[in-house]
């Protein structure tokens, strides 16, 4: 089979789960957004991303040198068992510490009558981060299949929990008032605390995957390799820069808005920027799924005679998949926007921002195969680094001024920035053939067809689905006349 077909068909098959947990996910933001108020979303958006953030400290970088010394030394199981022990032998640490220290952390987040929160947040890291090997190791077997299983057995755990905290157990409550069982469940149930539950459904569902894996810790023979360790650690500790500055640029705003705003206003504006955020769902559901599948693919094909060529027409190939998310997303804005409530649609204008912004991300990771194949992470360090600088110098200013607004911009030039330093610097290193007037002139037409779209200035709502979808599809055929040649032959 053509390598670059089987990529397709791995990124379509991870993509099932994160497809499905994404929207199943997101499902769940018009329930948020319509029972919590704006300060209370916020909340959980800020919480969110301190576990985005501790979670690559957490892993250190393991994942990736887990793929690359598996391949590199022939060893799976060695390799396997060396990077499972560290990150579970770490993460109890981190879970000891936090119990131990909950009032403290809570005090500095500004969370001090609220502890629980700290613990729900630790034990949510440290199942994620324990899984974190397993699931890469079904990456490298492609069991797909199986991957997809456990990822949506704890995704529908989490929803299911959800729907029953926050819409069933209430409705019960609310319609039998007086029965002795609705006064059972108020002896336990906390009808004013819906965030706890939030997290706490999160808790029992990545418990879960845990409890799915079990078996998968024994079997393999669990032995630590300490100079293979250390050889892991070299080259993942650059990375978990690269990973730390990556979450600081893509979660750190959320946080500095609380802040860098007025205490009276800070955290509805961080449930506004975070609700609309999740309209970005498409965008990074492709990105998400893509990772999953290509990651693996560039050091499995590594050596191949036309190795550079697939890079750099995987690259074109996505570019035009993101073109398309990115314009399909706008032109039925009208609609996708009821997917969050009324008070947090004010912040609508920065959606096309995000979304280019994660196109550029998109276009980095595709780029940042010349430093993990060349073993020059450091690389990526650098330019996360500077991308982070980026990020935190642009938000110290502007959220003081524009609020989210601010934000959003920040995120487009940190991430274009560094869009465009790992271009540069890997002509130098590992030069892959890019087709970067088709891929720029894909990028531009999306964004001209969207600027075009907004000037029809039609009123009627079902003209103007019409008209877009018509812009649409005329897009969508412009990309495929220019790659008919590519798409529409057959393998020999």
């Amino acid at each position: 089979m053509n390598p670059l077909k089987k990529l397709v068909g791995q990124t379509a098959v991870y993509g099932l789960s994160s497809i499905l947990g994404r929207i199943l996910g997101y499902l769940l933001v018009p329930l948020y957004t319509s029972v919590l108020v704006n300060s209370a979303y916020g909340s959980v958006v800020e919480l969110y991303s301190y576990i985005a953030l501790t979670l690559i400290i957490l892993t250190y970088g393991m994942e990736t040198a887990f793929f690359r010394f598996a391949e590199s030394t022939g060893k799976p199981k060695a390799v396997y068992s060396t990077a499972f022990i560290s990150i579970l032998t770490s993460s109890l640490l981190f879970l000891l510490l936090v119990f131990f220290a909950k009032e403290n952390i809570s005090d500095i987040l500004r969370y001090s009558n609220k502890q629980e929160y700290i613990v729900y947040l630790a034990l949510i890291l440290f199942f994620d981060s324990i899984n974190t090997i397993p699931f890469a190791n079904l990456r490298l077997e492609n069991k797909a299949i199986r991957f997809v299983i456990i990822k949506l057995s704890g995704i529908f755990v989490n929803i299911a929990l959800n729907l029953f905290f926050i819409l069933l157990v209430p409705w019960i409550i609310s319609n039998n008032a007086d029965s002795s069982f609705s006064q059972w469940i108020l002896t336990w149930y906390m009808p004013d605390n819906k965030v706890d539950y939030i997290f706490i459904s999160n808790v029992v569902s990545s418990g879960l995957m845990t409890l799915i894996f079990l078996p998968q810790w024994f079997k393999f023979k669990l032995e630590f390799n300490f100079k293979l360790w250390k050889q892991m650690l070299i080259y993942a500790l650059p990375l978990l820069v690269f990973g730390l500055a990556g979450a600081i640029n893509e979660v750190i705003d959320r946080v500095l808005l609380k802040y860098l705003l007025p205490e009276n206003i800070a955290m509805a504006q961080v449930g506004i920027y975070g609700a609309v955020y999740k309209i970005s769902i498409l965008m990074t559901i492709f990105i998400q799924a893509y990772r999953y599948a290509a990651e693996p693919f560039f050091f499995a094909h590594e050596k191949h005679k036309d190795a550079r060529e697939m890079y750099a027409n995987m690259m074109k190939y996505f570019v035009m998949v993101s073109s398309s998310i990115f314009l399909g997303t706008m032109l039925y804005m009208d609609i996708i926007i009821h997917f969050i409530g009324k008070d947090f649609r004010s912040g609508a204008p920065v959606i096309p921002i995000l979304l280019l912004a994660n196109l550029f991300l998109g276009i980095y990771y595709n780029l940042s195969v010349w430093y993990k194949l060349t073993n020059k992470t450091k690389f990526g360090a650098y330019i996360s680094i500077i991308g982070a600088l980026i990020t935190l110098t642009l938000n110290f200013y502007w959220i003081p001024r524009i609020g989210y607004t601010g934000s959003a911009w920040a995120t487009f030039i940190c991430y274009g920035s560094m869009m465009l330093m790992s271009y540069f610097i890997g002509k130098k290193y590992y030069p892959i053939p890019y087709n970067i007037g088709r891929i720029l002139f894909y990028i531009f037409l999306s964004v001209a067809f969207y600027f075009i779209s907004l000037k029809f200035n039609i009123d009627d709502q079902t003209k103007k689905l019409l008209v877009n979808t018509g812009v649409f599809i005329l897009f969508i055929s412009i990309l495929l006349f220019i790659e008919r040649k590519n798409l529409f032959v057959r393998d020999k």
